[in-house]
């Protein structure tokens, strides 16, 4: 049994943040868009809710998918800013939702948080325990913003993606495939701790390392595909730099014709980047039935992960020749 994203949904907050916003950091519209490709952020406003954001989202996946809240067998949300320390929003995501009291729960794998929760859920999925998975990444970065630190204050945004993931009825096709990793000793080069709870961040390091191992990863695991860089029809990179971003493709040989970017109108908004980025490349109508998806994140910690996944595939678009398909 093989796996395929069969919807998507979006949702960002009301307010929007432009460059000029940051003036009194002595920066400019010029100098954040040259080094990062930022133009606009929204930040969640009082009385805003990322519990908010993500039902929204979660909503338009499923009617995307043509499916409803009781189909879903399990609820998987991943964030590094939830609303509460405890509980989670997953809970309170399925049953804003309706959905018939599935398990749910939070996961945090920060910026590669998305691509975990993928696995996760096609995992149900293919061993049988699910048939129908909710994945939502919903992120505050402005509750964890240093707002005086000029590096790192222009970066984040808040924004909810989401995906609805199925079975296709086709056995024998090629089944999704994500090779995920850590690195526990870079960890004081992209953090955000207890005491002052705000992102720090070593910039020139996290670039090098970003730009390396996305790259690295997303050959990997098109190699354990049997696949290259000529069978995407769509990269979507995290969006954490409008340069890394440029960088990998480049490194990859993906022309900007098949690369997904939406940080210039949202900035980082750490594991909802890639949902979102999907989300955005299906209303510009760059998404057919079975097109493969090919996606790469890094994040804190170090965590990073590269996958491979059909985009609403059917039983007749989903089969594969044997040497298209990847090990299972």
């Amino acid at each position: 049994m093989t796996v395929t994203i069969a919807g998507v949904g979006a949702a960002l907050p009301s307010a929007v943040l432009g460059n000029d916003h940051f003036a009194p950091l002595d920066t400019s519209h010029e100098w954040i868009v040259k080094r990062t490709g930022i133009h606009t952020r929204h930040w969640l406003g009082p009385g805003e809710t990322l519990a908010d954001l993500a039902e929204q989202a979660s909503r338009e996946a499923l009617a995307d998918a043509g499916r409803s809240a009781h189909e879903i067998d399990h609820v998987v949300v991943s964030t590094v800013t939830p609303d509460r320390v405890t509980p989670g929003i997953a809970p309170e995501l399925a049953t804003r939702l309706g959905a018939p009291g599935p398990p749910a729960l939070d996961l945090n794998a920060a910026c590669a948080g998305f691509l975990y929760a993928l696995d996760y859920g096609c995992a149900l999925i293919e061993t049988g325990r699910a048939h129908c998975v909710l994945v939502c990444a919903a992120e505050a970065l402005s509750r964890i913003t240093d707002r005086t630190d000029r590096s790192t204050a222009v970066l984040f945004g808040d924004a909810a993606g989401a995906v609805v993931l199925s079975s296709t009825g086709a056995d024998g096709s090629e089944r999704p495939r994500f090779l995920l990793g850590s690195d526990g000793r870079h960890t004081d080069l992209l953090y955000a701790d207890l005491e002052d709870r705000v992102l720090r961040m070593s910039g020139r390091e996290v670039y090098e390392f970003a730009v390396d191992t996305m790259a690295g990863q997303t050959r990997k695991v098109l190699a354990e595909c049997g696949l290259t860089t000529a069978d995407i029809d769509c990269f979507i990179g995290h969006q954490a730099n409008v340069r890394i971003l440029r960088a990998v493709a480049a490194a990859l040989d993906i022309p900007q014709a098949r690369s997904q970017i939406s940080i210039d109108k949202v900035g980082n908004t750490s594991s909802a980047s890639i949902p979102f980025a999907l989300w955005q490349a299906r209303g510009a109508g760059r998404l057919r039935p079975g097109d493969r998806i090919v996606m790469a994140a890094f994040g804190a910690g170090f965590v990073w992960g590269a996958g491979v996944i059909r985009w609403k595939a059917t039983p007749n678009t989903a089969v594969q020749t044997q040497e298209e398909t990847c090990p299972t």
